[in-house]
């Protein structure tokens, strides 16, 4: 993993037609950017691997292939980088999406959820009122989940709303991102809800230490 990251590194621009000739679960993960920009940004840049058709084609095959069979009515994404997976994963799923929002950006009638993000930031997320109908069942999907107060957040706006994400007695749908994280508020949703992620598992120790 380091050495394909240091090969890219050398280069500023990206292959964007060479395919490995064994496409291993997470192979894309090498397409992602290191942070050259010091503490205040995230330690990766994963959409540098959107860039890449067949590595984002099978990121998002990744993330669904645990929900093969289950009912799943919605995607929802959360602002920003999620509105890619989400949608992306809606498109191939052939079902709508949702965009949970940042505060302030939603013209119509909202509920907000205050919470912390992964640098400790105060903030409020949204969603529209009229989407989500009781026992809608939804999938959530973010680009990461660090400590997990943003995907909290979210699943709190969809249950308060009466959409499912993951219930007892019930088929579970759940929550999607490239990585979620074993901190403790990332194994607090992997406890609750059925999940996915695209880390194999020998690598999940140094993603949890950000090398």
């Amino acid at each position: 993993f380091h050495a394909q990251c240091s090969q890219h590194l050398q280069s500023p621009r990206m292959d964007l037609c060479h395919v490995p000739a064994t496409r291993e679960k997470g192979w894309y993960l090498a397409l992602m950017a290191p942070n050259v920009k010091g503490p205040n940004y995230a330690w990766l840049d994963p959409s540098r691997l959107y860039c890449h058709p067949q590595g984002l084609q099978d990121c998002v095959a990744d993330l669904l292939q645990p929900f093969q069979g289950d009912a799943i009515d919605m995607v929802a994404g959360i602002d920003a980088m999620g509105f890619i997976l989400g949608a992306a994963a809606a498109a191939t799923l052939r079902k709508g999406f949702l965009a949970i929002r940042k505060a302030g950006h939603l013209c119509v009638q909202t509920v907000a959820q205050p919470y912390s993000d992964y640098s400790g930031r105060e903030k409020v997320m949204e969603v529209r009122t009229d989407a989500i109908l009781p026992g809608l069942r939804i999938l959530l999907v973010d680009q990461w989940v660090e400590t997990g107060g943003t995907m909290r957040a979210a699943i709190e706006l969809v249950e308060r709303l009466g959409g499912v994400v993951a219930a007892p007695l019930c088929v579970p749908t759940g929550v999607a991102a490239i990585c979620i994280e074993n901190s403790e508020g990332g194994k607090w949703i992997q406890e609750r809800y059925k999940c996915s992620h695209c880390v194999p598992h020998r690598l999940q120790p140094r993603f949890d230490q950000h090398q």
